[in-house]
C-alpha cells in the first residue's frame, strides 16, 4: 500500500488518479474532492492524528504549507518542518522505510544560474528555508539508520496543470484574453512543470524503490522563452496578440504606480513592481539527473495545450479547483 500524505490537493488528486492501479490511501487535513472514500482526516502538526495503515510500503508526502501570503510565517515551520518530524517518528514506529518527500527549487534562492540538485542552497523566503530544514532532518533520518532506507526527494519547479490556479494558470489567462502586452522583450526564460508529469515521475520512483537517497530537480524540458510562451497559446487559441512589447522600465514604473493603489485601496491587486521583476527574469533550473532516468509521456507543449483546452476552451461544468502560488 502507498499512503499519500496530503494527497487531497492539486498534486495529490492527481497523483491518486495516475495510482489507481495501486493500493492507495489518502491522510489530509481536508476531505478529499475526488477520493474521498480512501482518505482519513488528520494533520501532520499532530503526531497523533498521523494514521499509517498497516501494510502501508511507502509514504509520498506531500503536506505543505507554500503560498507567498501564509500567516503566521510560523506556519511554513510547523508544518513543513514540524510535520517532517512527525512523519519520519511515525514511519519509525510502523516500520516504514520508503519516502518520497516532495521539495522545491525555492531552496536555491533568487537570481540561480540553472541550478542542479548539487547547487549551494540559498533560500529567500520562509517556504524555501521551511523545506531545505526539513530536507535536512529528512536526510540525518536516513544517515543516522540507512539500512533498507529508500529515500527520494524531489525539487518542482512551479507546477501547472488543470484546475489549478496559480501564478502560471494567471499568466495564460491573461495572455489568452487576447488583450497582453509583453514587458521587455521576451527572451527570458521560464521553467515549468506540468502536473501530469510530476506525478508520473512521481510514480516511476514508487516503483523502483531504490535503496539510498536521492534528490532531483524536476522540470520539463525544454524551457520556453516568454515569446515562444506566447507562440504556443496564440496557436492553439487561435489569437493574433498584439507584438507590441513595453520597455522594462516602463513596465517598473507602471508596476511602482499599481504598489501605490494596492497601498491606498489596501486591495491585493494583480499588477505590481515585484510581479513585473518576476516576469522579466529568467528562472531556469537543470533537471538533466531526472530526465537521464525518466521520460516524460508529455512535452511542455502539451501541457499548455491541456490546460489551456481545458481551462478556456472546454471548461468544467463542476467548480472543483485548487488554489496555489
Amino acid at each position: 500500500m502507498h499512503l499519500i500524505i496530503g494527497g487531497s490537493g492539486f498534486v495529490g488528486s492527481f497523483l491518486i488518479k495516475e495510482l489507481q492501479d495501486y493500493k492507495v490511501h489518502n491522510l489530509d487535513k481536508n476531505p478529499s474532492p475526488f477520493f474521498d472514500n480512501i482518505t482519513d482526516i488528520g494533520d501532520i502538526r499532530n503526531i497523533k492524528e498521523i494514521k499509517i495503515p498497516k501494510q502501508t510500503k511507502s509514504i509520498v508526502l506531500l503536506a505543505a504549507e507554500h503560498r507567498d501570503d501564509v500567516s503566521p510565517t510560523s506556519l511554513y515551520y510547523d508544518v513543513n518542518v514540524q510535520g517532517t518530524k512527525n512523519v519520519l517518528k511515525k514511519m519509525d514506529e510502523s516500520g516504514v522505510t520508503n519516502l518520497i518527500f516532495t521539495s522545491s527549487v525555492a531552496i536555491y534562492g533568487l537570481d540561480k544560474n540553472n541550478p542542479d540538485e548539487n547547487h549551494i542552497h540559498d533560500p529567500f523566503n520562509h517556504y524555501g528555508k521551511s523545506k531545505w530544514q526539513a530536507e535536512k532532518i529528512i536526510r540525518n533520518w536516513f544517515v543516522n539508520n540507512p539500512e533498507g532506507k529508500s529515500v527520494t526527494i524531489i525539487r518542482p519547479t512551479v507546477i501547472f496543470g488543470e484546475r489549478n490556479r496559480g501564478n502560471v494558470f494567471n499568466l495564460l489567462r491573461q495572455i489568452s484574453s487576447g488583450k497582453f502586452l509583453m514587458i521587455g522583450k521576451g527572451q527570458n526564460k521560464k521553467s515549468m512543470a506540468y502536473v501530469r508529469n510530476v506525478v508520473r515521475f512521481i510514480k516511476d520512483r514508487l516503483e523502483k524503490q531504490e535503496i539510498g537517497y536521492k534528490v532531483f530537480n524536476y522540470v520539463d524540458k525544454p524551457d520556453f522563452s516568454m515569446n515562444e510562451l506566447v507562440s504556443v497559446i496564440e496557436q492553439k487559441m487561435n489569437l493574433n496578440i498584439p507584438k507590441l512589447k513595453i520597455p522594462y522600465w516602463a513596465g517598473m514604473i507602471g508596476g511602482y504606480w499599481f504598489d501605490f493603489l494596492s497601498k491606498i485601496t489596501g486591495k491585493k491587486l494583480s499588477v505590481s513592481s515585484v510581479r513585473v521583476k518576476k516576469f522579466c527574469k529568467t528562472t531556469q533550473f537543470n533537471a538533466t539527473k531526472a530526465h537521464n532516468l525518466f521520460e516524460a509521456p508529455y512535452s511542455l507543449k502539451d501541457g499548455i495545450d491541456k490546460t489551456l483546452e481545458y481551462e478556456f476552451i472546454n471548461p468544467p461544468k463542476d467548480d472543483i479547483i485548487f488554489y496555489s502560488e
